[in-house]
């Protein structure tokens, strides 16, 4: 955090290009918003870790009751600050500090009722305190774990800066990179409710991994066809959830952006430049949906090696296809087309992955009947 405030501006000039950074107050206007957003950083990694615990403790409901109170934050922060007092980009950086502050905050009581109650201080106390045992998890066992997921973490990062660096290269500035950004946080807007669901698989999946020797009132054991089985009936019942909220999200914020642009932006020439990407924007977030909710799934069934390598493919064909968007000097909407393209390809991936094991665990029980 203290990094990026002291060098954001050298930094954001460099990241747009200079056509772009010699637009008349983009630079400024763009080094404002950093400096705001910076200071959620400490609060977006706190929040980040309590939401994983919680889930990690089968508490599904507390990060989506966060969800909801940082979207009627951000909702009304953006209305007030934006489109009542008029402060523009540096009102809703404030908007979006604050609903990840209020979501933050909401979770920590329930953390340390449900979590420090039970001896557990997050890693965040030491263990003369706390009185518990060691680790079982060494350095090559995190490392193992950790190397793939950063992976997915980089891709994820890197594409949403590719599209801004190529956005800000594009004709018609400032307002081209305007659009872009509203889309963007549009997107960001509507993720949370996707990623909820992704992290309730990661939650719940690994559970179906262990086998109950117990068969219940009737004391038999259980088969452990019919366990996987009910593993795979979850998976597709939170991809339906995940495609529902995906196409229920997508249309909230393709119709903000086609019929309502003036609850983001008041300047004209802003809203003109962003309704095209009303249709290509609801796309992305449909198509994020399956992408979300396989890569939840993917990852609580250990198959980080294949998640890496389709965020590394994927992340190593985007930036070209960008550069010939930024080089041709199309419209923006060119942009989320790739954008939603390279969820396409992501989703084919993932949910044909998830679909060959699970018929290949079909054929194998025909094979082998006992």
């Amino acid at each position: 955090m203290l990094f990026l405030l002291g060098v954001a501006r050298p930094l954001i000039a460099l990241y747009i290009g200079p056509e772009a950074a010699a637009s008349p107050g983009l630079l400024d206007s763009a080094h404002e918003y950093v400096k705001i957003r910076a200071l959620s950083m400490p609060t977006s990694l706190l929040g980040g870790v309590l939401q994983a615990a919680l889930l990690g403790a089968k508490d599904s409901v507390t990060p989506l009751v966060s969800i909801l109170y940082s979207t009627i934050v951000n909702v009304s922060g953006d209305y007030l600050l934006v489109s009542k007092l008029g402060m523009g980009l540096k009102g809703a950086a404030i908007a979006t500090l604050l609903a990840q502050l209020v979501g933050t905050a909401a979770m920590i009581g329930p953390a340390r009722r449900r979590l420090l109650s039970k001896g557990s201080s997050l890693g965040l106390l030491p263990r003369w305190i706390t009185k518990a045992a060691p680790d079982d998890i060494g350095a090559r066992t995190f490392l193992k774990f950790a190397a793939p997921v950063l992976t997915l973490i980089l891709g994820k990062i890197s594409a949403f800066g590719f599209m801004t660096n190529a956005a800000a290269g594009l004709p018609g500035q400032p307002a081209t990179l305007a659009a872009h950004q509203i889309a963007l946080s549009l997107f960001f807007f509507a993720s949370p409710f996707l990623e909820v669901i992704s992290q309730t698989a990661q939650a719940f999946l690994p559970s179906y991994s262990i086998l109950p020797t117990d068969g219940g009132k009737k004391g038999g054991s259980i088969d452990s066809s019919e366990w996987k089985r009910a593993s795979e009936r979850l998976v597709f019942r939170l991809e339906r959830v995940g495609i529902l909220v995906g196409a229920m999200m997508a249309s909230v914020v393709g119709s903000i952006v086609a019929f309502l642009p003036g609850i983001v932006t008041k300047d004209a020439a802003v809203q003109t430049a962003v309704k095209p990407l009303a249709a290509t924007l609801a796309a992305g977030v449909l198509l994020t949906a399956p992408v979300a909710v396989s890569e939840g799934a993917l990852i609580a069934r250990k198959q980080l090696s294949y998640l890496a390598g389709v965020y590394l493919t994927s992340t190593a064909l985007l930036p070209p296809v960008l550069r010939k968007i930024r080089a041709g000097g199309g419209p923006v909407v060119q942009v989320w087309i790739c954008f939603a393209l390279f969820q396409l390809f992501r989703s084919f991936c993932f949910l044909g992955k998830i679909l060959k094991d699970s018929m290949n665990d079909g054929k194998s029980k025909s094979e082998n009947p006992n």
